[in-house]
């Protein structure tokens, strides 16, 4: 590491006449905003690709002119001007036709007072739009696409600086959304107009997260919320996530890190909230169930590597992109599913408790809402197989921007309310069930537990470090009774990807693997304050669910005395035949893209007419499904045979890891790259109407 850093060079330019030295920022805009002088962005996002589109960030510089900054690299002796009369007038026009194109209905939108274009009018003063607005009041020329059960698309708020389709396809490895035709009809939207429930979206929600504008926001379920919580029928009961804990507070001024739960916990009985839980205590109850699950894996060598099951994202993601790895999936449910379980059958009895008949509350009138830091979990509370007796075992899932949302409508003085205790039962919980908001934390925990109950010995340190920090992939062993314990912790689905891929072709062997759809995992969801713009936010947020740990008298989920006396009176034992009905699920191959078949070309239907058919699913798409679209439709035009061939797309021929796949009149052929489409379109097509 030391020689790696020893041979970084300093080098200086000029920035508005300050001299800034620089190293290897991969662009100018680093160098400057690492000045601390900050240009406006849109499109610019510090972990995805530079696309350069938004020219926002435009500055003059002497010998090269107006220049966008985030393409440039820096160079030394560079003399930069940030702020000139050619550049703000670039920056305020722009502003002022991506405002003459928006639907501005701000005062109502979602995203008001958070909104990137909202925020740099009025920094640059843009107060009159010269331009035509494409808008009249009220006026909404598109749809919006609702029917997501974690995002809305708002297509009339897009400004198309494509940080969506980036981080769906580099972040994620999904491509769910790309950019569709030119000049100014240009969109960003699903393959083939498609709602975003219709293509394989995870939920994951990250598109949400970076983008500027509302064009991509979280659905919000808080009016629904309020409404449970004003019923006097109801009992509204509510769990806190761990990693909301040292998020939340960003909101309110609080130091980046800052361990609220106290405070939530005040804040949300404020609200009208029945009963406070925290995640934490059934993120212990997964480890003493998924812990077992892997005891017993690594007893018979049987479905290994063990995955994690907690991230919805991936789950999603594996029933529909890898449905081949299904059996290697842990049974358990994530915690927040786990919670609703339990707390619907446990919580009644709790409630009951010397009340007389006709004042008991039934069990369709608890109402629980989880607060999460992901979108995904909206998703998941939903699923089939999470619905007991014709009811939710969760009902509502509220992100952490949804839960500071609340506490700002109900007027609580976050920062200075007094903090409160949980309720009980439920409300100890260990530091093993904090760490799971971090990437690593679930492994980390389940080794600790896994160590203990394998060797019956106590582990001597528990903080396993190389399970820790934000680096996308981990790799740890530890031994465990003589035996080396492989563990690989994955973040972001991309990393997943590659990772099972390697799996797949015998490269890489693991016992259990971690995977989180989300960067730095929970800490990074889609739900929480945005963190894309600074790594330190991540950091920070780490260091407070550490911390938490730390400072926790308890550290393995076994040794949680609520746990312990949750199996003694309800579950009996791990793995028991109670505990797999009420904490253990099962998947399903999922169909990728539904919808019917989309013709691209329009030969009339007879016996001389060739049918093919193109997967564009998104393990196909990723393969070049698409390149081989162009090239077949280039080759059947300079070969005069638009009358004679019908192309359409297809939406999954179930050979996903064989693709890109196509169906010429009934022949599947797999594995037509835009390098192989020449040869098959000679061999089967051309041949047909040579020899005619």
């Amino acid at each position: 590491m030391s020689n790696t850093m020893e041979s970084k060079v300093e080098q200086k330019l000029q920035v508005d006449s300050r001299e800034i030295t620089f190293t290897d920022e991969k662009n100018l805009l680093e160098v400057i905003r690492k000045a601390g002088i900050e240009v406006p962005t849109f499109c610019y996002r510090p972990n995805l690709s530079t696309y350069g589109a938004c020219r926002m960030c435009v500055v003059e510089i002497d010998g090269m002119g107006v220049q966008t900054s985030c393409t440039v690299k820096p160079q030394a002796g560079m003399k930069v001007s940030v702020n000139t009369e050619k550049t703000r007038k670039i920056r305020k026009m722009t502003v002022e036709l991506l405002l003459a194109a928006h639907d501005r209905d701000c005062t109502i939108c979602a995203k008001s007072e958070n909104c990137d274009l909202q925020s740099l009018a009025k920094k640059l003063g843009v107060r009159d739009v010269r331009f035509p607005s494409k808008y009249g009041p009220g006026e909404h020329h598109v749809d919006i696409d609702n029917d997501n059960p974690s995002v809305v698309r708002d297509p009339g708020k897009c400004i198309l600086c494509g940080a969506c389709v980036r981080v769906c396809r580099e972040i994620q490895g999904t491509e769910c959304l790309s950019f569709v035709n030119r000049g100014s009809d240009a969109e960003v939207m699903p393959a083939y107009n498609k709602g975003l429930d219709e293509v394989d979206c995870t939920y994951c929600g990250q598109c949400t997260a970076v983008c500027p504008t509302g064009a991509l926001r979280i659905k919000s379920d808080v009016e629904k919320v309020w409404n449970r919580i004003m019923d006097p029928k109801k009992k509204v009961v509510v769990q806190i996530a761990p990693a909301v804990r040292v998020a939340a507070g960003e909101a309110f001024g609080l130091p980046l890190g800052t361990n609220t739960l106290g405070l939530i916990t005040a804040s949300l009985r404020k609200i009208g909230f029945d009963a406070v839980f925290d995640t934490s205590f059934s993120a212990d109850l997964t480890i003493m169930e998924e812990g077992t699950e892997l005891i017993e894996r690594l007893k018979t060598g049987e479905n290994l590597p063990l995955f994690t099951s907690c991230c919805p994202a991936w789950v999603r993601f594996l029933e529909q992109r890898h449905p081949e790895f299904l059996k290697n999936l842990s049974s358990c449910k994530s915690p927040q599913q786990m919670f609703g379980s339990v707390a619907k059958k446990v919580l009644i009895e709790e409630f009951n408790v010397n009340k007389p008949e006709e004042e008991q509350i039934k069990k369709e009138d608890i109402v629980i809402v989880s607060i999460m830091p992901c979108t995904a979990k909206k998703a998941e509370c939903g699923k089939e197989e999470f619905i007991t007796d014709g009811q939710q075992d969760v009902d509502f899932v509220l992100t952490t921007q949804e839960l500071i949302r609340m506490i700002n409508e109900a007027g609580v003085d976050f920062k200075h309310i007094e903090p409160e205790h949980l309720d009980s039962p439920f409300a100890i919980f260990t530091g093993a069930g904090v760490i799971f908001g971090s990437t690593g934390g679930v492994a980390e925990a389940a080794l600790r537990t896994a160590y203990e109950i394998i060797t019956g010995k106590k582990i001597e340190n528990v903080a396993i470090t190389e399970a820790r920090g934000l680096n996308t992939v981990k790799e740890l062993t530890i031994n465990i009774d003589g035996q080396d314990v492989k563990v690989a912790i994955v973040n972001t689905l991309s990393q997943a990807s590659a990772l099972l891929e390697r799996v797949k072709k015998g490269e890489a062997e693991y016992h259990m693997v971690e995977i989180m759809a989300c960067p730095g995992g929970c800490l990074g969801g889609a739900g929480q304050p945005p963190s894309y713009k600074d790594r330190e936010i991540k950091e920070k947020r780490m260091k407070g669910l550490y911390d938490s740990d730390v400072n926790n008298p308890l550290h393995k989920s076994h040794d949680n005395p609520e746990i312990i006396r949750l199996y003694d009176k309800w579950l009996e034992k791990p793995s028991s035949h109670i505990a797999h009905e009420l904490l253990h699920t099962h998947y399903k191959n999922r169909k990728r893209i539904l919808g019917e078949i989309i013709n691209l070309s329009s030969a009339a239907e007879g016996e001389k007419v060739t049918d093919v058919q193109v997967c564009v699913g998104n393990n196909c798409l990723a393969k070049g499904s698409y390149g081989a679209i162009d090239a077949l439709t280039k080759l059947i035009k300079e070969n005069g045979l638009e009358n004679n061939v019908n192309i359409r797309a297809t939406f999954c021929m179930e050979a996903c890891s064989k693709g890109p796949s196509v169906v010429i009149d009934e022949e599947h052929i797999d594995g037509v790259t835009p390098e192989k489409i020449k040869a098959i379109f000679k061999e089967k097509i051309l041949s047909k109407y040579a020899k005619s």
